[in-house]
């Protein structure tokens, strides 16, 4: 990849990434399954059950836990990997998610692992793994 593609792929990749979490924060459900390939495989490590495949099943899955609550998940510090169509991006990551009265908030520091491919001249993301390193669990408000 030449260097002024790289940089362009970088800005594109990082918009995307800032889009992504936006319609996930502000629950703009189809947005984001917009951005999924149709086979996208959802990763959540050690919070989860083991890999998630498929867009549709992906999206049900990030959908339900977010309900009434008021969550922010922010990307940093973007480490790309290019490999032709095809990006490896680790992101520095750092969530909070609230919930209603009597239910804990979490605030959760990790990383996310992208892989996003180039489909019909577009990028998508194919992939998210998130590893957390800490997760801190503030407890449930009474109002």
């Amino acid at each position: 990849m030449r260097n002024i593609e790289a940089i362009e792929t970088r800005l594109e990749i990082s918009t995307l990434k800032a889009r992504n979490l936006r319609f996930l924060d502000t629950k703009q459900w189809a947005g984001y399954a917009a951005m999924l390939t149709e086979d996208f495989v959802l990763d959540m490590g050690q919070s989860g059950n083991g890999p998630i495949h498929g867009r549709d099943a992906a999206v049900q899955a990030t959908r339900v836990p977010l309900e009434g609550a008021t969550s922010v998940h922010q990307a940093h510090q973007p480490e790309f990997e290019f490999k032709g169509d095809e990006v490896h991006v680790t992101w520095a990551m750092h969530d909070r998610i609230v919930r209603g009265p009597g239910q804990p908030s979490l605030t959760i520091y990790g990383y996310h692992q992208d892989r996003w491919l180039r489909v019909g001249g577009e990028w998508k993301l194919a992939a998210l793994r998130s590893s957390m390193l800490q997760v801190d669990v503030q407890p449930p408000t009474t109002a």
